[in-house]
C-alpha cells in the first residue's frame, strides 16, 4: 500500500513536470507564430526565394502541436494513477513511448537545423538588397513589413544600413537618409544619415535573426531533452504502477 501510494505521488511529479514543459513550449510556438508573420511576409516578397524556406511557416505549428499533445499527456498519466486504471496507465505508456521517440529525432533536427538556416539566409543576401534597393520606399506593403521587423528586432537591413543606398527612400532625401531604425537614437544628431548611420553601426535583421534561430533552437532542444528524460522516468514508474495494480486485482 505504501509503495503504491510513493508511486502515485511520483506519476504526479512525472506527469506535473510533463504539464507544464507542455505549457511552456505551447507558449513558445504561439510566440514564434505571431512573431514570424512580419519575416515571413518580407520573405514572400522575393521572387526567387528557396523554397525550402516555406517550411520555417511550419515550426510554430509543430511547437503547438507538441506542447498540445504534452499537456494531454500530463493529464492522462494523473488520473491513471488516481484511478488506478491499467488501460489508461498503457495507453499512457504507448503514447509517451511515441513521444518519446519523435522529440529525440526533433532535438536532434533542430541542432541540424541551425547550419540550414545559416545557408538558406546567406544564399538570400543578393535577392533581399536588390528588392530593398528597388522597392523599399516606393512599395508600400514591403516598406510597412521592413519597418516593422526592423523595429521589432532592432536591426537595420539585411547585412547593415548599405543595403538602403539608392532605394527610393534614399533617394527621396537630399544628400541620402536611412531609416531611423539605422542609426542609434541616444548617440545620432538630426537624420539618420551616412555618418550617423556608420558611426551607430546597428547589427542587420541577417545577424539577428541568425543569432535568434540559433539561441532558440539550443533552449527549445534542451527542454525536449529534459522532457525526454522525465517521460523515460515517468515511463518506468507507469510501468511498475501498472504491474503493482494487476497484482492487487
Amino acid at each position: 500500500m505504501c509503495c503504491s501510494g510513493f508511486l502515485k505521488i511520483m506519476m504526479f511529479v512525472f506527469n506535473g513536470a510533463i504539464f507544464l514543459a507542455g505549457a511552456g513550449i505551447l507558449g513558445i510556438g504561439i510566440w514564434v507564430k505571431v512573431d514570424s508573420d512580419s519575416l515571413m511576409g518580407i520573405l514572400d516578397n522575393l521572387e526567387d526565394a528557396p523554397s525550402e524556406l516555406s517550411n520555417l511557416a511550419y515550426v510554430s505549428y509543430v511547437l503547438i502541436g507538441v506542447g498540445a499533445v504534452l499537456l494531454i499527456i500530463g493529464f492522462l498519466g494523473c488520473c491513471g494513477a488516481v484511478k488506478e486504471s491499467r488501460c489508461m496507465l498503457l495507453t499512457f505508456f504507448s503514447i509517451v513511448l511515441i513521444i518519446f521517440l519523435i522529440e529525440v529525432a526533433g532535438a536532434v533536427i533542430l541542432f541540424v537545423f541551425q547550419d540550414v538556416a545559416k545557408e538558406l539566409l546567406d544564399n538570400l543576401e543578393t535577392e533581399v538588397r536588390e528588392s530593398i534597393q528597388k522597392n523599399y520606399g516606393e512599395l508600400e506593403s514591403l516598406t510597412s513589413l521592413w519597418n516593422t521587423t526592423m523595429e521589432e528586432f532592432k536591426c537595420c537591413g539585411y547585412r547593415n544600413y548599405t543595403d538602403f543606398d539608392g532605394s527610393p527612400f534614399f533617394n527621396q532625401h537630399e544628400g541620402g537618409v536611412y531609416p531611423t531604425t539605422c542609426c542609434n537614437a541616444t548617440i545620432t544628431e538630426g537624420a539618420c544619415n551616412t555618418d550617423e548611420a556608420n558611426r551607430s553601426m546597428i547589427d542587420g535583421c541577417f545577424d539577428t535573426l541568425l543569432k535568434l534561430i540559433e539561441e532558440n533552437a539550443v533552449i527549445i532542444a534542451a527542454v525536449i531533452l529534459a522532457i525526454a528524460a522525465l517521460e523515460i522516468a515517468a515511463m518506468v514508474v507507469s510501468m511498475i504502477l501498472y504491474n503493482d495494480i494487476g497484482n492487487k486485482a
